[in-house]
């Protein structure tokens, strides 16, 4: 299957914050369920399209999957030091799984990595995210436990990083 990454559409830009809010509460992602505070966060794809770019994977026309990239000193960038960029919020649509859209935004975010002359990328995930931390491994990534964080103080986040 052929899958395009591209920048998201300001029309699809609602859409993509309700799946990716639905994907992390349908796959047991956020710590505190259906009363996260963070679920706000994640349907809010228009308010980070102002602060990153909204990258999505689109096959036939269809969005399979979205993800916020950042750099360095950015809205979104939490963990990303001057010379590294970071991507959050990656979702997939369930139905769409296992046709290589994590793979292919994931590859995208490096590709532009290099393009602004960054020397790394990190990405904060969930500890339960195995499927993803195997992804990042496949591509490079490696943990970094130095830099682990908690958002809030229940919520640990894993951080994994990669060098060029």
């Amino acid at each position: 299957m052929d899958v395009t990454i591209r920048r998201a559409r300001d029309e699809e830009l609602d859409d993509i914050g309700e799946f990716t809010a639905a994907v992390y509460l349908g796959d047991g992602l956020l710590d505190f369920g259906a009363e996260d505070p963070y679920l706000d966060e994640l349907r809010n794809a228009r308010k980070r399209a102002t602060g990153s770019e909204v990258l999505v994977a689109v096959s036939d026309g269809v969005v399979l999957g979205a993800l916020a990239f950042a750099v360095h000193g950015g809205t979104y960038a939490e963990l990303a030091r001057p010379d590294e960029s970071e991507f959050r919020m990656l979702a997939v649509r369930p139905e769409a799984r296992r046709r290589g859209a994590a793979e292919a935004l994931v590859r995208a975010c490096m590709d532009r990595t290099r393009e602004l002359g960054l020397g790394g990328m990190v990405l904060s995930t969930h500890p339960r995210m195995t499927t993803a931390h195997r992804l990042y491994q496949r591509l490079g990534f490696r943990r970094a436990p130095e830099r682990d964080w908690y958002p809030v103080p229940e919520v640990g986040l894993w951080a994994f990083t990669v060098r060029f």
